[in-house]
C-alpha cells in the first residue's frame, strides 16, 4: 500500500512539475511575441504584437550614446502621471516632463535600481524633441504615442535597445520576433517610412528596389526616383515612403 501510494505521490508531483514547464514555455513565447525594438541610429521604436509589427513611433533618446543603454531588457512597471520626483512636479503637471505615461525598463547595474524607476519609455512636455538626441537616458514618445503604447504594451514583454543601421523586419527576426520571414536577397522588406534625409540599411532596400545606386542615404535621386515610382503607381507623389508605397514596392 505504502509503495502505491509513493508511488501515485511521484507521479502527481511530476506531473504538476510538467505542467509547470509547459506553462513557462507558453508564457515566454507569449513575451517574445509581444515585443518593443528601439532603434537609437533612427531614433524609432517598433511594438510587435502577435509577432506582427503594429505601429512605428519617432522617439527621443540619449543626448550621448552611452546615455540610453543598449541590450535586451524588460518591462517592469507601468505608471500613468508619474510624478517627476527631482523637480518636485506632479503627475500631469503640464510641465512634467515625463508627460502622460511611464514604462519602467528593468536594466541591470543602475547604481542598484532595478525596478523600472530610473530607465523608462515616457511621455514629454517637450514634443519638439522627439526625433532627436535629447533625454539623460530615457526613451521619449509624443504623449499620444505612449498613451497608445501603454494600453498595449504588457509588463515582462522583452524591450530590446539598439543603434543599428538594419531595418525592423532584421531586427525582429535578429532577435527572434514571432514569425518572422528569412530575409535574403531578391525579397528584401523593410517596414518603416521612409523619407528625405533618411538612412540606413532601409534605404538600401528601397534603392536597389527602384534600380539606382544603393548608398543607404535618402537624397535627391531618391527622392526624384522616388516620386517617378509613386507617379507610375497613380500614388500621391509626395515622395515619402509610407504604407502604400512600400505596398506598391513588395507587390508582385
Amino acid at each position: 500500500m505504502k509503495v502505491g501510494f509513493l508511488l501515485r505521490k511521484v507521479a502527481l508531483i511530476m506531473g504538476v512539475l510538467g505542467l509547470g514547464l509547459i506553462l513557462t514555455a507558453i508564457t515566454a513565447e507569449a513575451a517574445q511575441s509581444e515585443v518593443i525594438i528601439i532603434n537609437k541610429s533612427n531614433n524609432q521604436l517598433a511594438f510587435y504584437e502577435n509577432g506582427t509589427l503594429q505601429k512605428v513611433f519617432p522617439v527621443a533618446t540619449g543626448r550621448t550614446k552611452r546615455l540610453t543603454p543598449e541590450g535586451k531588457f524588460s518591462l517592469v512597471n507601468k505608471v500613468k502621471n508619474r510624478p517627476w520626483y527631482t523637480g518636485n512636479i506632479p503627475g500631469g503637471d503640464p510641465r512634467n516632463p515625463l508627460g502622460a505615461r511611464w514604462l519602467g525598463i528593468k536594466v541591470p547595474g543602475d547604481w542598484g535600481h532595478t525596478s523600472g524607476n530610473v530607465y523608462g519609455v515616457h511621455g514629454t512636455n517637450n514634443p519638439s524633441s522627439i526625433g532627436t538626441f535629447a533625454s539623460s537616458g530615457c526613451i521619449r514618445m509624443y504623449n499620444k504615442d505612449v498613451i497608445w503604447l501603454y494600453d498595449r504594451a504588457n509588463k515582462n514583454i522583452p524591450v530590446y535597445i539598439t543603434s543599428s543601421p538594419s531595418s525592423f523586419a532584421a531586427l525582429a527576426q535578429k532577435y527572434g520576433v514571432g514569425k518572422v520571414q528569412k530575409v535574403v536577397a531578391g525579397h528584401e522588406i523593410f517596414d518603416i517610412n521612409l523619407y528625405y534625409g533618411s538612412k540606413g540599411e532601409a534605404v538600401k532596400i528601397l534603392q536597389r528596389k527602384l534600380h539606382i545606386t544603393a548608398d543607404g542615404m535618402f537624397g535627391p535621386k531618391t527622392l526624384s526616383a522616388v516620386k517617378k515610382f509613386q507617379k507610375s503607381k497613380g500614388l500621391a507623389v509626395d515622395g515619402i515612403v509610407g504604407p502604400k508605397t512600400r505596398a506598391a514596392l513588395f507587390s508582385k
